[in-house]
């Protein structure tokens, strides 16, 4: 399996055909006594669609997939997941969708086969189906292979995309992921992603997802950036990102004066700074030669910088991610992280 995701695997939802919604949320609120987790949020997903909640720890994301999928009712607004209110008809939510937590839930005492059966029996599958679910799903998610063994073996990745295949078990139209990714790494991670992405396009679930990983967020058709409970942003990756700005390519040269000087002549914007020189450019990659011919002095340092998701949350909320799942750890975890960095 390859161990990277192309982009083309992404739905263009611009180009394509308006598609219905299958969850609308609107004013959703959620409170725990004083304390208000999710603040009057509003947004729809369409079907087939990837859709990422981005936000540090306690920011509501949780809260919303709880809500979502009728583990916590709402305090006040409404929502509805596959065209049922989540209030007022959550077994009918339940049976149409398909939930990973971030906490682990399989049996590792069972094989991959028994977990799956377990599940076929709670959600009452027929039983003259449910050998042919078990071995599609398996496929899905590339662990036929291992149908027969204790999960006890399996990987933290592995153990994480089969129960991405027990939740798919039953069929559902709507696949939640809470923050699906946690303590894989990247290369797992990465072909994990290939496996959601692959039954998106073979079963045409619709995946709604939780993260706080910048990367993973690339990985979705649209993006909503809550903070504080609150959707601050809502877009496709690359529009969010166009929101920034330009492209921004960095020049140290031999004389930085008269650099800014020619750089102008040439219509470029410039700014001047102590560690060289700034330009603002439509495709950085692409300006780096001819940015280089006008200004027309040696230069020592050339790098070229294009918004980030890392940029978008800082221009949102004034601060970086990382930043906030700082704020979001005890103090003996912080300390024990500045430690590590050291």
């Amino acid at each position: 399996m390859a161990s990277t995701v192309s982009s083309d695997a992404r739905v263009d939802v611009a180009a394509s055909p308006p598609r219905p919604n299958v969850i609308e949320v609107r004013d959703l609120t959620r409170r725990f006594g004083e304390f208000t987790a999710v603040d009057g949020i509003s947004f729809d997903v369409r079907e087939g669609e990837v859709f990422a909640f981005l936000g540090p720890n306690g920011a509501g994301k949780s809260t919303t997939i709880n809500m979502l999928c009728t583990l916590a009712r709402p305090t006040s607004g409404h929502a509805s997941v596959a065209g049922f209110d989540v209030a007022a008809r959550p077994k009918a939510v339940r049976r149409h969708i398909g939930l990973v937590f971030q906490e682990p839930t399989l049996d590792d005492q069972l094989t991959a086969q028994e977990n799956l059966r377990f599940h076929a029996v709670l959600y009452r599958i027929p039983s003259d189906e449910v050998n042919e679910r078990v071995a599609r799903v398996l496929d899905l998610v590339d662990l036929s292979d291992r149908r027969y063994d204790r999960v006890s073996e399996f990987s933290g990745g592995m153990a994480r995309r089969l129960e991405i295949a027990r939740a798919l078990m039953h069929v559902p139209g709507v696949l939640f992921l809470d923050e699906p990714t946690i303590g894989l790494d990247p290369q797992t991670r990465a072909l994990m992603w290939e496996d959601v992405l692959r039954l998106r396009e073979e079963a045409n679930v619709t995946v709604f997802l939780t993260t706080h990983y910048m990367d993973e967020a690339e990985y979705a058709d649209r993006i909503a950036i809550i903070d504080h409970g609150a959707i601050v942003a809502i877009d496709t990756p690359q529009a969010l990102k166009a929101t920034i700005g330009a492209d921004t390519v960095d020049l140290q040269t031999t004389d930085d004066v008269a650099a800014v000087a020619a750089a102008r002549r040439n219509g470029y914007r410039v700014e001047a700074g102590a560690d060289g020189v700034r330009v603002f450019v439509e495709h950085g990659e692409t300006a780096v030669a001819p940015l280089i011919a006008a200004v027309g002095v040696p230069v020592l340092h050339v790098h070229v910088h294009q918004p980030t998701l890392d940029d978008v949350f800082l221009h949102y909320t004034g601060r970086e991610i990382r930043e906030s799942h700082a704020e979001a750890m005890s103090p003996r975890v912080r300390a024990f992280t500045r430690a590590r960095r050291r």
